[in-house]
């Protein structure tokens, strides 16, 4: 079994998902980054986009972020953001979309 980090997505208003995953895959402004257990440490802006995540027991689900902050440190992987809307079916267009309803109804 691959070695597994602690992941936790979450928005300005809810925590979208939190546990376990053997692989987390984001845009930074600095550009791609994939994370497996026991990276580096680092911090990092995330760019609005695609965040993959590979759960244990080959889960995986998608997310659409509007931008944020990625942090890794101590084999914990956060991914903080004022808005996001995950799929677990890995349909990152479906989230997209979700994330983009949620703009126009607040506004923005």
């Amino acid at each position: 079994m691959a070695a597994t980090m602690q992941v936790a997505l979450v928005s300005a208003d809810r925590e979208l998902w939190s546990g376990e995953a053997t692989v987390v895959n984001a845009r930074t402004l600095a550009g791609e980054i994939g994370i497996m257990a026991n990276h580096t440490p680092i911090m990092s802006v995330l760019a609005a986009g695609r965040v993959d995540v590979r759960t244990v027991n080959d889960g995986h689900w998608v997310a659409a972020v509007d931008g944020g902050f990625i942090s890794v440190a101590n084999n914990e992987v956060r991914l903080l953001c004022e808005r996001a809307e995950i799929s677990h079916e890995s349909d990152y267009e479906e989230a997209k979309r979700l994330l983009d309803e949620g703009a126009a109804k607040d506004g923005r």
